[in-house]
């Protein structure tokens, strides 16, 4: 019975624990334990499994710590406070197009600017005042956040949208059916759409009205930093006219982290020449390097290691084979079914296997093995199979309490304690786009 497999045991039991505000770490561990002692493996064996697998995401965990590293010298380098004082000023009362352009600034963090999540405990504390006085409630700004760590990926060959679109295509070339890079970004256009239908009923519709927030006093420990180990030992971070060259050197040490992920196509490599130019350029002095250090581990090392619990319940679920038997299960209903229902149907699939492993990234491989026949024996075409896979990776990286696309908008959003990482921003992502996207999924599956 499909109810009873480990899998779908497993992600009720993440799913339920954190509804009740367990920390995703226990609740990652504990749905593991579920997972292995169900398909008949023995404690230990569960255990070791989940340990072993934790290497899975070490270099996404690094990278994480890197990035983390690179974006406290940003903040170092005073330029992200000239930003936020320029918003202030250009926005003022608009709340919406703040909105809208937090959602803009975002989807730069995965392709044009690579730090990724890195930027939002920098960017984002500062601006919580504004947001309590503008009343914006914070659910809204965790949808921008969300679309804008997701969106690109999907449908942009750039940075991440790289790095997603490669997989997809060699796992379909892999299991059968070649496809060129060149058509991914056609075959989820549809399901985009249905994301940013979901944005625009977040912002303008669902989260609209006012929601009050206490002014909390935050302790901004890069703040602090920049105020203590100053740019330069005479000057503090501003726009004087060296801070002004200094922050050109920043945007330098940007543009060489673009270049060194994409040639290499590898995040660490990107974050390393980052921060070798802001330290060669004395944007930040090698004295302050133990401070970074600590700035880049506190804005991102929790979340790192988030990501190797992740994987190594993943593993754990691999392992027991509970994978290919809930897929193969689920098969059988597709006998007989037209196309839209077999469609929805093995998105439903691709949401539950996402939802518990929490990476689109490292799901494809695992759904892309079972949709490739699957789809050729029901008639799909190579762009609709795409989709389908796309798709149904990219489903569940919204609203998974372990994925890096939740785990980052909360890491800004809840500094002053008022916000919370389930009911403010997994439900509500959940909600906004990953039902679009079983509709436009499904829909692009059909007319592709």
């Amino acid at each position: 019975m499909v109810l009873l497999n480990p899998v779908v045991l497993s992600v009720l039991t993440l799913a339920l624990l954190s509804l009740f505000r367990v920390h995703v770490i226990f609740a990652l561990v504990v749905s593991a334990i579920v997972a292995g002692l169900t398909a008949g493996l023995p404690l230990a064996d569960t255990i070791n499994t989940l340990i072993s697998g934790m290497g899975g995401q070490a270099e996404t965990a690094l990278s994480y710590i890197l990035l983390g590293i690179f974006a406290a010298m940003i903040a170092l380098s005073g330029i992200t406070e000239v930003l936020v004082q320029y918003l202030l000023r250009v926005i003022k009362e608009k709340k919406f197009v703040l909105l809208f352009l937090i959602a803009g600034l975002t989807c730069l963090s995965g392709t044009v600017i690579p730090v990724h999540i890195a930027f939002i405990p920098i960017l984002i504390p500062p601006l919580l005042i504004l947001f309590n006085h503008l009343g914006i409630d914070r659910r809204a700004v965790a949808s921008a956040l969300t679309f804008g760590l997701k969106a690109p990926y999907m449908v942009v060959p750039i940075g991440y949208g790289l790095i997603f679109h490669g997989i997809i295509a060699s796992e379909m070339e892999k299991n059968g059916m070649p496809i060129a890079m060149s058509k991914i970004p056609l075959a989820m256009s549809i399901p985009v759409l249905g994301m940013i239908v979901g944005l625009l009923i977040a912002i303008l519709f669902t989260y609209r009205k006012s929601r009050k927030y206490k002014d909390v006093e935050i302790k901004d420990p890069v703040k602090d930093a920049a105020e203590e180990i100053a740019v330069t030992t005479e000057d503090k971070p501003g726009v004087t006219s060296k801070n002004k060259k200094l922050h050109a050197f920043t945007l330098i040490s940007i543009i060489a982290a673009f270049v060194l992920q994409l040639t290499f196509d590898s995040m660490v490599i990107g974050a390393i020449g980052g921060i070798t130019v802001m330290f060669l350029s004395r944007v930040v002095y090698l004295k302050t390097g133990d401070r970074v250090v600590q700035e880049g581990m506190l804005m991102m090392g929790a979340i790192a290691f988030i990501m190797l619990i992740a994987s190594g319940y993943a593993n754990v679920l691999k392992e027991t084979g509970s994978v290919n038997e809930f897929v193969s299960s689920a098969s059988t209903w597709f006998d007989g079914s037209s196309h839209l229902i077999a469609a929805f149907a093995l998105l439903l699939i691709g949401l539950f296997i996402t939802m518990g492993i929490g990476t689109s990234f490292g799901t494809i491989p695992i759904i892309a093995a079972i949709y490739v026949p699957l789809c050729a024996a029901l008639g799909f075409s190579t762009l609709a199979t795409a989709a389908l896979i796309g798709t149904a990776g990219a489903l569940g990286d919204a609203g998974s309490p372990a994925s890096d696309s939740t785990l980052g908008p909360t890491a800004g959003l809840s500094v002053d304690g008022q916000h919370d990482h389930i009911w403010d921003t997994c439900v509500p992502t959940f909600i906004h786009y990953n039902i679009p996207l079983l509709i436009f999924g499904t829909i692009a599956a059909v007319v592709l």
